[in-house]
């Protein structure tokens, strides 16, 4: 009993001198206006520009900061719209206590609209991704996200509008760190550019994320509104060219008390031209495709989030998307030395049918005492419904004059369910030392029907069935030091695939568990140089698009059809990065190494039915490496010019077997396996020149290097934008106009040799002018950030939901 009361003496002692020894510092934070409290401000004590601790003020405004050591300090206090304030605090053994009250003014550009938004873009490199803040200089771009996305280090958009990240188009695309069931392409051109806040380049991604995209992942974060009362932000916009095409979207939002309504809707309409030639180099062959589509498509947004307390958020949205198209591809192929003497073919392909994407999303979040210390559980349904009337009109023109003639009709219909349940949780065990655990379960349900009237099709009438069911769980821990920090994680994964063509004609069946380990170690030499070491696993699986046993796309000479037997690719990456802040701007390098295994690529091999035709598809080779390196400068060279230039290459040593024609003997080919290094270059330049506050132009080039693949060698590409952009109305609207393609240079020309010699050359509306303006109204100011919660799901990225 005495060594128990001794011990216990003696800790009371030890806490008691302690105690003594410290110093507490407490305040209130108010408007300087109309000395309302403060909610949620950042109060940050720091010595010698380090933070040492820091809180946020509570629902009056107040906070206290205790178990500081008796010295000087700085004390900094933040908040969204108001001025940043910078003060000092003195503790000693006389005076152990400090009080600070503070009253902060409000910023010129104080919630003039929904959102505030820098004047240029920004590039900062983090643990895990790099991220692009969206200024108005890359909203100047163009209407959508899809155009402003060849200004992005790394990425390129192609004349589909198909994404590629280092030069390879498995990469996996997030809204708001959450999947869509839209074709990416399509999702893209229907978001304003107005509505984008940043975009996240995930190029090596630890285990808590979905392991899907050998490239990694492209998140699109939109603009998320605090603000009480009533708001909103229009954006509207016509691109001219061969015709005018437009599109507008209305964000609206309204929060009272303990709950936030939000929504948003937009349409985006024009028809699209594409002309191109395929010739064979010996000139027996020349094909000249015109293609054009009109496409209407609609999409909004409807939700709510619903503060239950300080601790328990609630909060659920739905997305719909419509789309209607309306395709024309008109062939005309003349021959010259055909072996069947044929002189013309002419074929008119139409294509026309809606798509539609229904998702519905609920979530709980629990924030525990302990700050950082979180547990999120979501579940998303979504169902995509696409339908393609398709008719051929071919007509077959001999020598001899004689005409055949075959008309035929198709019909597609594709239906998709996906539901996804996860759940997420963070604790920070300590200061430096923090757990993260989640898990997930998603369901995928497929099914395609497909209908020919086509006499030389080998199944008039087709099902094809698609399933996957993935469950996984993941487990990160990470710890920060002085100069060091570290994460360490592994993702567990059981996937399992059913695949059945026409009733059980064929079937493929694929059913394993996976390891997905991943690494990261940043060392900061000081507080302007940070190198940053990563690996990661990942994987591919084939899509429905590239199994499935049914045509894609069909002319005279070119059929395209999946691959049922497709197997997935995994990938092992490391990457080195390496940031350094300069006084002003910022300048960031990387370089990575790519293992892949089983990699899936484009196939071109000969029709066994028809020799004059080829047929596309897809396949899996043994074995492939590549590495690449990356550069870019954010730079602001007077108060009134800033420049970003970037550039990337990247290396893919491929493999494959082409095909290629007996000249001597024309129906028939042989198979030769090939191996090429692909080497992609690109280099971007965005200048910024601001004339007067409200004036400012900008310009952009673009240049994409040559290219050889084991198909075929692709030509160079560049272009040269130019644009400015005006502000009026208190910052409460914009006037933007773009210039894209000055010089009319962007063109897709390729050669090949495989299966016969051939060459082509694509354009489409590349030179265009884009006229834009935004509006924002509203205005409230923010009195509590009760959407804080959810604007943390998407800036911590909950691993379970990709």
């Amino acid at each position: 009993m005495k060594l128990k009361f001794l011990l216990f003496a003696l800790l009371g002692i030890i806490a008691t001198t302690t105690a003594q020894n410290t110093g507490t510092v407490s305040g209130k934070i108010i408007e300087k206006s109309n000395k309302a409290p403060i909610s949620y401000a950042t109060v940050s004590i720091k010595d010698n520009g380090k933070v040492v601790s820091g809180v946020n003020t509570d629902d009056n405004g107040d906070f206290t900061i205790k178990n500081l050591a008796l010295k000087s300090y700085t004390i900094e206090i933040q908040y969204i719209g108001f001025r940043k304030y910078i003060g000092s605090v003195i503790l000693s053994e006389n005076k152990k206590t400090a009080t600070v009250n503070v009253s902060l003014e409000e910023e010129a550009t104080q919630l003039k609209g929904v959102n505030i938004v820098a004047e240029r873009s920004t590039i900062e490199q983090k643990i895990d991704r790099k991220v692009i803040n969206v200024g108005k200089d890359l909203t100047t771009a163009g209407a959508s996200a899809s155009d402003i996305m060849n200004n992005i280090p790394s990425v390129n958009v192609d004349q589909d509008g198909k994404l590629s990240l280092r030069g390879n188009d498995n990469v996996r695309v997030l809204i708001d760190g959450r999947p869509s069931n839209i074709d990416p392409a399509q999702l893209l051109k229907q978001i304003p550019s107005t509505s984008i806040k940043k975009i996240e380049l995930i190029t090596n991604p630890s285990a808590k994320y979905n392991p899907e995209g050998m490239s990694g992942i492209i998140n699109i974060v939109l603009h998320k509104n605090a603000n009480t009362g009533f708001n909103g932000s229009y954006s509207g916009g016509i691109t001219f060219g061969e015709t005018a095409k437009y599109n507008q979207s209305l964000d609206l939002n309204y929060k009272t008390g303990k709950v936030n309504f939000f929504g948003n809707g937009g349409t985006n309409f024009g028809t699209y031209f594409n002309d191109g030639f395929i010739k064979k180099t010996d000139k027996s062959t020349i094909q000249n495709l015109d293609i054009s589509n009109k496409n209407d498509s609609y999409l909004y947004k409807i939700g709510m989030d619903y503060l239950i307390d300080d601790h328990n958020t609630l909060s659920f949205y739905s997305t719909q998307n419509k789309a209607t198209g309306l395709g024309f591809v008109n062939t005309d192929i003349d021959y010259f030395n055909s072996p069947e003497e044929i002189s013309n073919v002419y074929q008119k392909g139409r294509y026309e049918g809606p798509n539609k994407t229904g998702t519905y999303n609920l979530a709980y979040k629990h924030i525990f005492k302990k700050e950082g210390h979180t547990l999120d559980f979501e579940g998303n349904y979504s169902t995509t419904e696409e339908t393609q009337n398709a008719s051929f009109d071919t007509e077959t023109i001999k020598t001899d004059n004689t005409t055949n003639r075959n008309v035929y009709s198709d019909f597609i219909n594709d239906k998709r369910k996906l539901s996804t349940l996860n759940v997420d949780y963070i604790n920070p065990l300590n200061e430096k030392t923090t757990l993260e655990a989640g898990a997930e379960a998603r369901i995928t349900k497929t099914e395609n029907n497909y209908a020919t009237e086509n006499p030389f099709a080998e199944f008039p009438v087709s099902n094809y069935i698609y399933d996957t069911n993935i469950y996984s769980a993941y487990v990160t821990f990470g710890q920060k030091f002085k100069k060091i920090s570290y994460q360490l994680g592994a993702r567990f994964e059981s996937y399992n695939l059913k695949s059945n063509l026409n009733y059980g004609y064929k079937i493929f069946n694929d059913d394993y568990i996976t390891l997905y380990p991943s690494a990261y170690l940043t060392y900061n030499l000081n507080e302007k140089n940070t190198f940053q070491l990563s690996y990661s696993r990942r994987v591919d699986r084939p899509s429905l698009e590239q199994t499935k046993p049914i045509r894609e796309f069909s002319t005279p000479l070119v059929t395209s059809f999946g691959n049922q037997d497709l197997r997935p690719q995994f990938t092992n990456s490391v990457e080195l990065n390496y940031t350094k802040t300069l006084e002003k701007g910022s300048f960031t390098t990387g370089v990575f190494y790519r293992s892949i295994n089983d990699p899936i690529s484009r196939t071109l091999r000969p029709d066994e039915l028809n020799p004059n035709k080829q047929i596309m598809s897809f396949t899996n080779y043994d074995h492939n490496t590549s590495y690449g390196f990356e550069v870019s400068l954010n730079y602001k060279i007077t108060k009134w010019w800033d420049i970003q230039p970037s550039i990337d290459f990247s290396s893919i040593n491929q493999q494959g077997v082409v095909f290629k024609y007996d000249q001597t003997q024309p129906t028939k080919s042989t198979a030769d396996e090939r191996t090429v290094t692909m080497a992609a270059f690109n280099a971007r330049m965005n200048s910024n020149f601001k004339a007067t506050k409200r004036l400012s132009f900008l310009l952009f080039g673009f240049y994409r290097g040559p290219v050889e693949d084991v198909q075929q060698e692709r030509k160079e590409m560049y272009k040269i934008d130019m644009g400015s952009r005006y502000t009026l109305l208190d910052n409460k609207m914009n006037i933007s106009v773009r210039f894209n393609d000055v010089f009319n240079t962007m063109k897709y020309a390729f050669d090949t040799q495989y299966p016969y010699p051939q060459s082509g050359q694509f354009t489409w509306e590349s030179q265009t002018v884009y006229l834009g303006l935004t509006y924002n109204f509203g205005g409230a100011k923010i009195k509590k950030l009760q959407r804080k919660q959810r604007d943390d799901n998407t800036s911590k990225d909950a691993g379970g939901m990709f």
